[in-house]
């Protein structure tokens, strides 16, 4: 039998709730053909993790990328690896971010064949934010060669995924990992940085409920946000058309998710690396093969249950030591366990009922090192009762029982991923939202 391509369209920061036929008709066209996955959860809510989660199969402490600026361990067998050796032709495209360490740093430069992650063809650069902005910028090849680029950035990395297709091999399958930075925000300038001539489409559109009690920047950003979007949405269009173009549509499955969510800075002081839904509930569309039919998924769904689901896909056996499951087979989970760091040392389940987080003490923890030994309860939230997050239960009497029940099935989780050693001690702090 045939083997299938496999396209892995990734966004950056993109909200679950964005999803929907008016800001994305073509991922909408796209699910109607394959299968929507609605209660998906990233594992780690920040953007290197994340991506070492994701071409490892382990969790960022695992991997010990547990917070930006950590490079791939080498003697971690990336996914692209796995695809070579079955004979495919492997492309990275865009933002790739697990090249840079404290002692090799190459996040405005070229990044060696040997900190690529065994991708034979690349066009992008490790830090994408920090060779570009929403127009205009640079990436580098897979031998280092700068390549300049003019428009709208989003539009311009499809550009390149789109010049591999032309020129792919008839007789070989691919894997292609294509990873926008859109809608992150830019950070030089501190804000988003939509497509100009959508932006004012989304002025007074509808804030999130879980947002507009709280005071964050969504008014000033929502717009630029939504439209960066919709741009992303048309470029997955262009891909689909340049598919079946080349006859390559129906030997073609495509994925579709982001590594996070975005809380724009009603939580924290930034945008991401908490446990609420804003953070971690992500959109999950596989369209091709078995994925078919319009169908909705409603299974708890971890990001790392992709690595298993594209080796899959592509008939290579999945590694014994892969955390997650492939979405090809009929397998549940009881929970999405959730690793976060950066703004604090944390970790979380979130089932489908409950969210339930702990954290060390001191936030500088969560850039200092990756675990902790001792851990407090730091949110609890009933999200059958409380959809939008307003009603943190961690100091509520009524669920203690809940609570000691969420706390054995954090630490079973816990110890799967490796920690030894730790305890986890009622909440001390204030009353947190």
């Amino acid at each position: 039998m045939k083997r299938k391509n496999i396209l892995f369209f990734f966004t950056d920061q993109q909200r679950y709730d964005t999803f929907n036929s008016d800001i994305m008709p073509e991922l909408s066209s796209l699910a109607s053909e394959g299968i929507t996955f609605d209660n998906c959860f990233t594992c780690q809510p920040v953007c290197g993790p994340a991506r070492a989660c994701l071409q490892s199969g382990l969790y960022a402490s695992e991997t010990g990328c547990y917070k930006n600026g950590i490079s791939l361990p080498r003697n971690i067998k990336p996914l692209a690896e796995y695809f070579n050796e079955a004979g495919y032709d492997t492309a990275y495209i865009g933002k790739w971010h697990l090249a840079s360490d404290l002692r090799f740093n190459c996040e405005k430069t070229a990044i060696p064949k040997e900190r690529l992650g065994g991708y034979r063809y690349f066009r992008g650069s490790d830090v994408l934010e920090f060779t570009s902005h929403g127009y205009d910028g640079y990436i580098f090849d897979e031998d280092g060669n700068k390549i300049d680029f003019k428009g709208y950035r989003a539009d311009c990395i499809t550009d390149f995924a789109l010049e591999y297709i032309d020129n792919c091999k008839e007789d070989k399958p691919f894997f292609m990992f294509l990873s926008h930075i859109e809608p992150h925000h830019q950070n030089d300038r501190h804000r988003y940085e939509g497509y100009k001539e959508t932006v004012d489409n989304y002025k007074g559109y509808p804030i999130p409920e879980d947002l507009k009690f709280l005071k964050g920047d969504y008014e000033k950003s929502y717009p630029d946000y939504l439209s960066a979007i919709n741009r992303l949405d048309y470029n997955l269009g262009r891909l689909v058309s340049k598919l079946k173009e080349k006859n390559l549509y129906d030997d073609t499955i495509i994925i579709f998710t982001s590594d996070h969510g975005c809380h724009f800075k009603t939580r924290n002081a930034e945008y991401k690396r908490s446990c609420h839904d804003s953070s971690i509930h992500i959109p999950l569309v596989i369209s091709g093969g078995s994925f078919k039919d319009g169908k909705v998924d409603r299974r708890l769904v971890s990001l790392l249950d992709l690595p298993a689901t594209v080796l899959s896909l592509g008939g290579v056996e999945i590694p014994q030591y892969f955390r997650g499951h492939s979405l090809v087979e009929d397998s549940k989970r009881d929970n999405v366990y959730i690793e976060i760091s950066e703004s604090q040392c944390a970790r979380a389940i979130r089932t489908e009922r409950y969210t339930y987080s702990v954290s060390a003490l001191t936030p500088i923890s969560g850039i200092a090192r990756k675990s902790a030994k001792v851990y407090f309860e730091n949110y609890l939230y009933d999200n059958e009762n409380d959809p939008y997050q307003r009603n943190n239960l961690v100091k509520n009497i009524q669920y203690k029982d809940v609570r000691e029940m969420l706390r054995k099935e954090l630490i079973k989780e816990m110890k799967k991923a490796g920690e030894k050693d730790f305890r986890i001690l009622p909440a001390i702090k204030s009353k947190r939202i």
